[in-house]
């Protein structure tokens, strides 16, 4: 009993809030909102402007080295379990394997900034 009356309470007061919601913002946009406005001032140019590759190479290789941390977290704790060599193989290969991808892209010139 007591939960159906929580569950009624909470679709009631879900109802009115969604209700009011939709009533109480103003419904005619005028032309400040409308307009762009950046900053202070008045756009001069278009607001798309390509990124560069070089930033999204360094997003991900930083998203993968964040994720390198992630994998490596539960080590200090696998050390204790009945194999830790095959933990240790296993951090091993992860470390190798990023390893060499970043020789890889290093090698290539990926990282160079500066063309």
């Amino acid at each position: 009993m007591k939960t159906l009356l929580y569950l009624l309470i909470t679709t009631i007061l879900t109802t009115i809030l969604m209700l009011i919601s939709f009533w109480l913002p103003q419904l005619t946009p005028d032309t400040e909102k409308l307009s762009p406005y950046e900053c202070g001032f008045d756009p001069l140019g278009t607001a798309r402007l390509p990124f560069s590759l070089r930033f999204f190479l360094v997003a991900i290789l930083f998203l993968l080295f964040d994720l390198e941390i992630a994998l490596l977290l539960p080590t200090p704790w696998a050390i204790n379990s009945p194999a830790p060599e095959a933990m240790m193989a296993w951090t091993s290969t992860i470390i190798a394997l990023l390893s060499l991808g970043l020789l890889y892209e290093w090698l290539q010139g990926g990282l160079e900034w500066a063309e």
